[in-house]
């Protein structure tokens, strides 16, 4: 079966411009052409749902294009990743909001925002462990003041810093662990490699964020001659253990 573009679209459920925008990302191949007329067929239609599925489980389309350049079966990195990320137990909507403790208006905004990217289990969504505990401290934030709408700019802006560091990270782990470390070569050890380097990682990035932000509200404190507000805050950050920095003495 062959399709025109607006069949193609309709039929794997996207727009028109995204069909074009994965042959420009060379993540569809191009069409068969007679004249001007340029049609599509049933391989076309398959990739363009992987593609969608893979967006959906969470993977970013340089990952995705990685995936499909293996005949579809993802790297031994993709395949540890999707094991960590989804866990054994998975929740609807309905029940993340609930265990969350969040209405279910603010898990939408967030989901619209594209902060909560759900996995597609069986043709519907499900939520991980690790969505609750974000929504959870979202929800915190906002209760404690945080403007909902400020709150979702700043983690969507963050959020677009965050994938493209991820995606440099993926590429360093690729060229130095899987392809010339110790484990290249053996997927066990590719997968082992993986899982004991990806929280020590976010750790280290965690810890990296934690220190700058107590160090930058320090330093707006000490400039605005706060001094009252300022050994308050070093107070507090000794008592939490968060390191304000060497600069910082009383």
């Amino acid at each position: 079966m062959e399709y025109r573009v607006e069949q193609l679209a309709a039929a794997a459920n996207v727009g028109v411009d995204t069909v074009r925008f994965y042959q420009g990302r060379d993540l569809l191949r191009a069409p068969r052409r007679e004249g001007r007329v340029a049609y599509y067929d049933a391989e076309h239609l398959e990739r363009l749902q992987r593609i969608r599925e893979l967006q959906q489980q969470g993977f970013t389309l340089d990952q995705i294009r990685r995936v499909l350049s293996g005949n579809g079966t993802p790297e031994p990195l993709l395949s540890a990743l999707v094991e960590e990320s989804v866990g054994e137990r998975t929740l609807s909507r309905v029940e993340l909001a609930s265990e969350a403790g969040v209405p279910d208006a603010i898990v939408q905004a967030v989901l619209e925002a594209g902060l909560i990217v759900p996995l597609q289990v069986d043709g519907s969504d499900r939520f991980t462990e690790a969505d609750v505990e974000m929504a959870r401290a979202g929800f915190t934030l906002v209760e404690a003041g945080f403007p909902l709408a400020k709150l979702l700019e700043h983690a969507v802006d963050h959020a677009r810093h965050v994938q493209d560091l991820v995606d440099a990270s993926i590429d360093l782990f690729d060229d130095h662990v899987r392809k010339a470390g110790p484990a290249a070569g053996d997927t066990e050890a590719i997968t082992r490699a993986f899982q004991s380097l990806l929280p020590l990682a976010t750790r280290l990035v965690s810890v990296h964020f934690q220190r700058t932000l107590v160090a930058r509200a320090l330093h707006r404190l000490r400039d605005k001659q706060e001094l009252a507000a300022l050994e308050a805050a070093l107070e507090a950050s000794e008592a939490t253990g968060v390191e304000a920095g060497n600069a910082w003495t009383r």
